[in-house]
């Protein structure tokens, strides 16, 4: 299918007006059946299985984005709880460092496909960043993952990103 000049603005109003109705997962009540909350929200970036027969949907509005929620169904389908995971107060309580059953499908579940994936020579393994916001800061989270895929340590920085692109 090719696009003509006329037809190629109407086009991608149509994609931003589809993107735009995607509704705010923070909104969704809770008790909502997983057909409701997919009815307001769409399709989530990623689906895992919980625990006790739960699920969670999570939707990331990652690489460019600076949220990602996760939604948690019980096993009978309906929304418990709804959170935004890169959220700087919570870092300390659901990161595990170097605990071996904090792995990176727990990294992954919790926070989605990373910003991108790095490595340094002070460190043998990968290093996954997230870009989130803190008090309107463009800020990083930074997660360090060993080559046995356990978690050994994370830490934050500034996010000059948008600074270094910025107009002077």
């Amino acid at each position: 299918m090719t696009l003509s000049l006329r037809t190629a603005p109407a086009t991608l109003l149509a994609a931003v007006l589809l993107v735009a109705c995607a509704g705010e997962p923070t909104r969704l009540a809770i008790g909502s059946s997983r057909e409701q909350t997919l009815r307001e929200l769409g399709t989530p970036t990623a689906a895992y299985a919980l625990p006790g027969g739960g699920e969670r949907l999570q939707y990331s509005r990652a690489p460019a984005g600076f949220e990602v929620n996760n939604v948690d169904l019980d096993a009978s389908g309906h929304v418990v709880s709804v959170r935004q995971e890169l959220d700087e107060r919570l870092f300390d309580r659901t990161i595990q460092p170097n605990v071996s059953r904090w792995r990176e499908a727990d990294v992954l579940r919790t926070y989605g496909r990373p910003f991108e994936i790095t490595q340094v020579s002070s460190f043998d393994g990968n290093i996954w960043t997230w870009r989130y916001k803190w008090q309107n800061s463009p800020r990083l989270l930074y997660i360090y993952i060993d080559p046995t895929g356990v978690v050994r340590r994370y830490h934050t920085g500034d996010d000059l990103m948008l600074e270094l692109l910025a107009p002077v």
